[in-house]
């Protein structure tokens, strides 16, 4: 994500000042239904991402750190490789130390997103594969706090008030943060934000620009910064929908 200013952010770093000693705390927001058929429902439809009605995105009562050490652990093995025509794009996970997150939950969840039919390798034009040596990969993939994430993407003179992700050169970094509990007003299920972060990020990564909603009520192009609102449209995770690439227009100097 680059320098966008919106309410969202504001709200975004009121909820991370609120935890005691550093950590953030999430209280849950019941719904019914439980938080993996909803998923399920939205992932599925193929990029809608409306909620039934009197269904809210699902929250989980967690804690997580603003700050961590800026050391990272990786995740070992490698994948399948996904796709089927093209060039082979390797990747490589690593999550920041003393977080509470494990590494090999948050390969798979990037894993399954980037293997997923709907996902980038829908083309036929590249190929996607986890691998373990930092040598053999073509980029990384971080898991980094709010405030770890917001150093690494100063590097590459990136300004995200410690919020939002963002892309660098060879570089994927997923803020802890909106990882945890998505952005307000999203409107879809936790695990639908998280798989559009991964592919927005890594649309970057394979040269994809921002683009804007095409209308009220539309599914928001994945390539939509989503993170600081959806203008009129409704969540969507994947670049495909339906079967066919999914945009909007390019959103220019963004």
């Amino acid at each position: 994500m680059r320098r966008r200013r919106r309410r969202a952010v504001l709200l975004g770093l009121a909820l991370l000042g609120a935890g005691a000693g550093g950590f953030v705390i999430l209280q849950p927001e019941p719904g019914p239904g439980s938080p993996e058929q909803v998923a399920g429902r939205v992932a599925d439809g193929a990029g809608g991402g409306r909620l039934p009605d009197g269904v809210r995105a699902e929250r989980t009562a967690v804690a997580y750190p603003r700050s961590g050490p800026g050391r990272f652990t990786a995740a070992e093995g490698r994948s399948e490789v996904y796709g089927f025509e093209g060039p082979l794009h390797r990747y490589r996970i690593e999550v920041e130390q003393d977080t509470g997150q494990d590494v090999d939950t948050f390969a798979a969840a990037v894993d399954a997103t980037l293997g997923d039919p709907n996902s980038w390798i829908r083309s036929g034009e590249l190929r996607l594969q986890r691998v373990p040596e930092i040598a053999a990969a073509d980029f990384i993939i971080y898991l980094a706090t709010p405030a770890t994430s917001e150093r690494m993407c100063a590097e590459g003179g990136l300004d995200t008030e410690g919020y939002t992700s963002c892309r660098l050169p060879g570089r994927v970094v997923i803020n802890l943060a909106r990882w945890m509990e998505a952005v307000p007003d999203y409107g879809a299920p936790l695990s639908v934000y998280r798989t559009y972060v991964v592919n927005h990020e890594v649309g970057h990564e394979l040269g994809e620009e921002h683009q804007a909603c095409p209308g009220p009520g539309e599914p928001a192009p994945v390539m939509q910064q989503q993170t600081y609102g959806l203008d009129g449209c409704v969540a969507n995770a994947w670049p495909y929908v339906d079967g066919s690439l999914y945009s909007g227009d390019l959103v220019p100097g963004s």
